[in-house]
């Protein structure tokens, strides 16, 4: 009986031990464990991430980017910059103060850019690593095919697509033939119809883009079908390219839902469909047009001549003339209302331009682009209408493609990169204490003559037109385009305020926008718009009269 007492007592010992032995070793891998995720967390990169306001939970800071997110971004600058001179602990963001700070959007990282340097040192220094485009379904797949220049994703097609604008832009004094007319218009029809003044703008920008991409005679109407059919493609993708313009671009699982149940994708590929047709249409047109010995200068004209060259379908090439309107027409007619917006509240700004009109010009010819190098002060009010209200305050955001490091901080690979443009053009310390204000002066030098420009815009004066790799191919085109048209129009016209019925002054909000997708619009206003001198309607009547022949 004892022996099998003590038998029990010692096999209950043992059990006892094993017991304990499965409690330590639990116990000893689950401190292991933690140790290793301790570690890891605090070796991780993730923790240098760029300073950032709080969100919520699995959203982030989503319902934060609402509208106007350019002056959301500045408030988050100065923000920031507040508390980093306040903390001690945080020596890697000592440079800073609020000039990058990072966003979460659906777990999707954001980072702003809200410096020149800190935009330039990535986005052009770094143009290898941070020249790709985030996803963008609606906008760039499926209406567009995945084909528009201006969304597409950093690769071989991109870069023939790119060198092909670039090489058939090249020369943009071959187009100032169809620029100047379109000046000529533009005058003519804001002194005959000084109401519709809105019209007039879209009109000249839309014609001019028509003539230099399809080598199309001047349209003399905004309301022509030809117009109205790309205009309206180009609201569809601007406004399809809005963020949070659609849930599929926040839950991309909802591209595969079919398109009989999803409306939003059907109206998509159903527009995609009918705008790939026009533009081949206008695309074969100029082929057909060549074929019979008529070939006026044109982009499309380069694309079909070189077509070997650059290894393009006639599909693809005719999405490469489509990105050329999209990209022109709208941002150069909303340049130009703003910049009306300044000559009727800024009366000594417009007095300054004219009087230097009537001193290189005179008054019994119109200006021509053999005034360029004589009228520093309208080119440097080119200058200063896209520095004070750059038409893309937030850019078209950047994609990174590898992890990298910038002062301390993290940026972690797919990460969306958006250069806060409306703050970089309205840096204090760049432009001096009156950068809210419309005034060219800021690029003349002290013999009045077009000053060098800040160090990062590229000789621009600002940064409206992009970084790296991505900058705007149609640059050049778009300046002497801006500079005809206000030259033009200030030497023949007055440009003041509106009047209601009593007489009075309409007063005009310089700071309210209308947001319409990813550009921006001033509010509509009234302006009373006159002729400068009795001769000016009948000179542009004439000159257009001799462009013509």
């Amino acid at each position: 009986m004892s022996i099998t007492l003590n038998n029990l007592t010692l096999w209950g010992v043992i059990e006892i031990s094993q017991r304990q032995w499965h409690l330590i070793l639990t116990f000893s891998t689950a401190i292991g464990f933690a140790i290793f995720l301790t570690a890891r967390y605090l070796q991780s990169p993730w923790r240098k991430l760029p300073p950032g306001p709080r969100g919520l939970p699995a959203l982030g800071n989503v319902l934060q980017l609402r509208s106007q997110q350019w002056l959301t971004f500045v408030k988050w600058k100065q923000e920031f910059g507040r508390t980093l001179r306040r903390c001690t602990n945080l020596s890697h963001y000592d440079t800073i103060l609020g000039d990058v700070f990072y966003l979460n959007a659906a777990g999707q990282p954001i980072v702003v850019l809200n410096t020149q340097k800190v935009a330039a040192d990535l986005l052009d220094r770094r143009a290898g690593i941070y020249s790709d485009r985030p996803r963008n379904i609606v906008a760039a797949q499926i209406l567009c095919g995945g084909s528009i220049l201006t969304f597409q994703y950093y690769g071989p097609l991109w870069r023939r697509m790119r060198k092909a604008v670039h090489e058939g832009l090249s020369s943009p004094g071959s187009f100032k033939d169809p620029q100047l007319n379109e000046a000529l218009l533009l005058a003519s029809g804001l002194l005959a119809q000084p109401a519709t003044m809105d019209n007039h703008l879209r009109r000249a920008a839309a014609s001019v883009i028509m003539s230099i991409t399809y080598g199309t005679p001047p349209i003399v109407s905004e309301l022509d079908p030809g117009i109205k059919a790309v205009n309206d493609f180009v609201a569809r993708l601007t406004r399809a390219a809005l963020p949070g313009a659609h849930f599929v671009e926040l839950l991309p699982w909802m591209r595969h839902i079919p398109s009989r149940f999803a409306k939003w994708k059907r109206d998509a590929e159903y527009w995609h469909k009918k705008d790939s047709a026009m533009f081949e249409t206008l695309f074969n047109s100029v082929r057909e047009k060549m074929s019979k010995g008529i070939d006026r200068p044109s982009l499309v004209g380069t694309l079909i001549n070189d077509a070997e060259k650059y290894g393009l379908s006639d599909r693809e090439n005719s999405w490469v003339a489509a990105n050329m309107y999209a990209a022109g027409a709208e941002t150069t007619s909303a340049s130009l209302a703003w910049w009306m917006l300044a000559m009727a509240t800024y009366p000594e700004v417009q007095k300054r331009a004219q009087a230097e009109l009537d001193a290189v010009v005179g008054r019994s010819r119109t200006p021509t682009f053999a005034d360029f190098q004589r009228l520093p002060y309208i080119r440097a009010m080119v200058k200063e209408t896209l520095r004070w209200r750059p038409v893309g305050p937030v850019g078209i955001p950047h994609l990174s493609t590898e992890d990298d490091w910038y002062n301390g901080m993290f940026i972690p690979k797919g990460t969306i990169m958006i250069a806060n443009v409306w703050h970089l053009n309205h840096d204090a310390e760049i432009y001096g204490a009156d950068v809210a204000d419309f005034n060219p002066a800021r690029f003349l030098d002290a013999n009045g003559d077009v000053a060098p420009c800040p160090p990062e815009t590229k000789e621009e004066g600002h940064v409206t037109y992009g970084f790296g790799r991505r900058v705007c191919v149609g640059k050049h085109v778009a300046n002497n385009s801006l500079f005809i048209d206000m030259a033009m129009t200030l030497w023949a016209c007055n440009i003041e305020p509106g009047k209601d019925e009593h007489g009075n002054v309409i007063s005009i909000d310089t700071d309210a926008v209308m947001e319409d997708g990813i550009a921006i619009r001033p509010i509509p206003f009234k302006a009373d718009i006159r002729p400068r001198f009795p001769e000016a309607a009948g000179l542009l009547a004439g000159e257009r009269e001799f462009q013509e022949h």
